[in-house]
């Protein structure tokens, strides 16, 4: 059977919400939470990323599980066997990042309480959220997560503009016949 020239469209649209949410949290978590005091008036913001936390691990885990469902094109080549690993282990490191994201802003939920003061249940916010060990983990993932991500971006634009092979058509939606 022949590989097909694009991603099964429940992936590409799985990953197209993802790396937009993604995004949105990196940087709402580096350039807007971490500067703002645990006051009262941090509540919405927390529950909005705690939220789209979690919806960012359950659809991970749902495109992890499509991923593995669904055939796949063949594997994009950059034509130099050491970058064609990176781009796999970049990959590989994005689902584990994203997944260890979710995970670590959970444990830190828990540990803190967060549930319970964002629902309104009682409790209030800590200090500091450093108090909590995965609160460190969150914080070097998310750093690690933007130099993915980075590479990700770079890596694609690589493909798309100097290989000129239409990378990004195959994690795109539109007719079977994409590709080159």
């Amino acid at each position: 059977m022949e590989k097909p020239k694009r991603y099964h469209p429940l992936l590409v649209g799985i990953h197209w919400l993802s790396a937009l949410l993604v995004l949105f949290m990196l940087l709402a978590g580096k350039l807007v939470l971490v500067n703002l005091p645990n006051t009262e008036a941090k509540i919405p913001f927390l529950a909005v990323h705690a939220l789209t936390g979690i919806l960012i691990l359950v659809l991970t885990v749902a495109r992890f599980i499509v991923r593995l469902a669904t055939p796949r094109p063949a594997p994009a080549t950059i034509g130099n066997k050491f970058l064609d690993i990176v781009g796999q282990v970049t990959h590989g490191l994005l689902y584990l990042g994203a997944f260890g994201m979710g995970i670590s802003g959970l444990g830190i939920a828990v540990q803190s309480g967060l549930f319970q003061t964002i629902f309104g249940a009682g409790g209030s916010l800590p200090q500091s959220f450093y108090l909590f060990p995965p609160r460190t983990g969150h914080g070097l993932l998310a750093t690690a997560m933007l130099v993915l991500i980075g590479l990700h971006i770079g890596a694609a634009l690589l493909h798309q503009i100097v290989r000129k092979d239409n990378l990004i058509g195959r994690m795109s939606f539109g007719r079977k016949s994409a590709g080159g």
